[in-house]
């Protein structure tokens, strides 16, 4: 009796106790995430005490050195890459998914798994470099232009490597859905194409989005792929296979050349702010359209 009681009071303890461990653990990290925020905006907005705001976002002239910090070329260049490799991506994931889930036999899935799981260890400088010495020339001989550097270019290789993010978590997602919702479309004479794209597609949809919008975070994210690709050129491109630049490959290129505290350091600053907002807004964008189309 003495040693239940002691059990017993052992588990309250532990209970007690672990589970304001998970609470701190979660007050930490949204505080490191605050602090993160707050300090590269803070860091970010003291650009406009000596540059204007309808200059830094309306305008494309990027020459630091007379003074000119238009940021226009960057974020159109990260916002339309973004896009296309998720527009590039997002199908061939959720139908390699598709076929993963509910079409491939075991032993190929056997295969697959760790296939996917090399697939996601591979490095982004490996990805630029493959997309240097394939991509780029592919596109100078396929479509006769000078360089080949680009949105189209950047956003391919991007495609690729969201993929896995998109696969696995998609995947994970059409394989909870409850067999007996499939039973019951197939009993009700539905073919089975009709059972997937209808009803497992529909209620894994949660699912399905949130590899989007993780894949759409890796997209936005990307440094070292993107600036090997894209490049580099402080320009709005007039076509995907016009030279362009992105807010992070501007950052990594120049954040090394300047000092902390001025204003073209703020500058550089205040498009890592401005990257964090468009990530964010692109999460809230495609979560809108998830609940439009559950209702």
């Amino acid at each position: 009796m003495v040693m239940n009681d002691l059990a017993h009071q052992r588990r309250l303890f532990y209970d007690r106790y672990i589970r304001w461990l998970f609470i701190a653990a979660a007050f930490l990290m949204s505080l490191l995430i605050a602090s993160i925020i707050f300090f590269v905006g803070r860091q970010g907005l003291l650009t406009f005490a000596d540059v204007n705001p309808i200059e830094f976002f309306f305008t494309a002239r990027w020459a630091p050195s007379a003074h000119a910090f238009g940021a226009l070329s960057f974020i159109s260049g990260s916002f339309f890459v973004t896009l296309l490799s998720i527009a590039f991506g997002a199908p061939l994931g959720i139908l390699g998914a598709i076929f993963m889930a509910k079409v491939a036999p075991q032993w190929v899935r056997n295969i697959l798994q760790p296939a996917l799981q090399l697939y996601v260890a591979i490095p982004s400088v490996v990805y630029g470099c493959i997309g240097l010495v394939l991509l780029i020339p592919f596109l100078q001989s396929s479509f006769g232009v000078r360089t080949g550097f680009g949105i189209l270019s950047a956003s391919l290789i991007l495609a690729i490597m969201i993929l896995p993010t998109i696969l696995s978590l998609s995947d994970d997602a059409l394989r909870n859905v409850p067999p007996a919702l499939e039973e019951a479309s197939l009993a009700l004479g539905a073919t089975w194409w009709q059972t997937i794209w209808h009803v497992v597609v529909p209620a894994a949809l949660p699912g399905i989005l949130t590899s989007i919008v993780l894949a759409m975070a890796r997209a936005i994210g990307e440094t070292m792929a993107v600036q090997m690709l894209i490049g580099n050129t402080p320009l709005i491109a007039n076509s995907l296979l016009t030279p362009t630049a992105s807010l992070t490959s501007n950052i990594v290129v120049e954040m090394g050349n300047t000092m902390f505290g001025s204003t073209w350091s703020n500058a550089l600053f205040l498009m890592a702010f401005v990257l964090m907002l468009l990530s964010l807004g692109m999460i809230l964008m495609i979560r809108r359209l998830g609940q439009r189309r559950a209702v």
